[in-house]
């Protein structure tokens, strides 16, 4: 894949942002992220772009796609994919949601190519409106080599944009990562988190390093919760950005996340407080293990509908 410019292999249709690679069709499926504003009130704080192939109208997972792109075009690809989520995240309007994409520093070793990406990120975003600080790149924590990991953050810090540690579960390498580099957000592993999540002692571990995290100033996101038991949890671990099927399923752009979770609106006069006419509050389902009840489960309502599969 040439480069020639990147708009040149984006196609707008039917509302939404594609690509595509040799036979292969490239769509953006966005799943919210949401934050906790009270108990029983969330809000979607951003949406973290995922990659939907298909070839012939038949589904390929990511796991078979990506082994099927010559190496020689990942960075293309990469791109090319990092490109439709800002686009089809900005193109929701919202005021403040922000875009969670990932990003692989050892496909931009070369600093002219590093040069090239970062003003392709920022040129999808002024497109659609998307402030820097709006798009988080996501780089996962055993990405590989610390020092490619700490050039790419350092420029893309430079640029504006926010950083997320994704796949993290306190290993070593993990820790020294967010220790080194203090990103914005750590994203947890969620089969990490559920194993945790599941006795007394991995609750209390849990909540040690949540704390620290927030200590440090680090936001950390628990993903892939898948019932409502996890959802309450989390607030009594402390953890405010929430992502799993519990809440919304990803859904191809363009979704129906602005009917189905519409911006809460928040009182001048208070921090996080959304007004009457904000975001309905979402009612968390299903219990919790015995093991893991460190407070009684909390009375909730009803938030918004459930998304639906993609």
């Amino acid at each position: 894949m040439g480069q020639t410019s990147i708009y040149s292999r984006l196609v707008h249709m039917t509302g939404a942002w594609s690509t595509a690679y040799g036979p292969f069709v490239l769509r953006s499926a966005l799943q919210p992220i949401f934050r906790r504003i009270s108990d029983d009130v969330l809000d979607v704080y951003a949406f973290q772009g995922l990659v939907r192939a298909e070839r012939n109208e038949e589904p390929y997972p990511p796991s078979q796609f990506f082994p099927l792109v010559e190496p020689q075009d990942l960075a293309s690809v990469d791109s090319l994919l990092r490109s439709i989520h800002i686009l089809n995240v900005g193109s929701l309007n919202r005021a403040r949601s922000g875009v969670f994409v990932s990003f692989q520093p050892q496909l931009y070793i070369e600093p002219a190519a590093m040069r090239l990406e970062l003003d392709r990120i920022r040129l999808a975003g002024h497109e659609v409106a998307l402030q820097p600080d709006r798009i988080v790149c996501d780089i996962n924590a055993n990405a590989g080599e610390s020092r490619l990991i700490a050039n790419a953050i350092r420029q893309l810090r430079q640029a504006g944009f926010r950083i997320s540690i994704s796949n993290y579960e306190a290993s070593e390498t993990s820790v020294e990562v967010v220790r080194r580099h203090k990103p914005d957000f750590v994203r947890f592993d969620g089969d990490w988190v559920r194993d945790y999540m599941h006795n007394t002692a991995g609750f209390a571990l849990l909540k040690v390093i949540v704390r620290q995290l927030r200590d440090d100033g680090i936001d950390p996101i628990f993903e892939r919760l898948e019932e409502g038991w996890q959802v309450e949890l989390c607030s009594d671990l402390g953890v405010t950005l929430l992502q799993g099927y519990a809440l919304a399923r990803p859904e191809l752009a363009p979704t129906n996340f602005n009917e189905m979770f519409p911006e809460a609106s928040f009182s001048p006069t208070a921090d996080d407080a959304p007004s009457a006419g904000g975001t309905q509050p979402w009612r968390a389902t299903g219990a919790r293990p015995a093991a893991a009840q460190p407070n009684p489960t909390r009375p909730g309502r009803v938030f918004g509908k459930r998304g639906s599969t993609s």
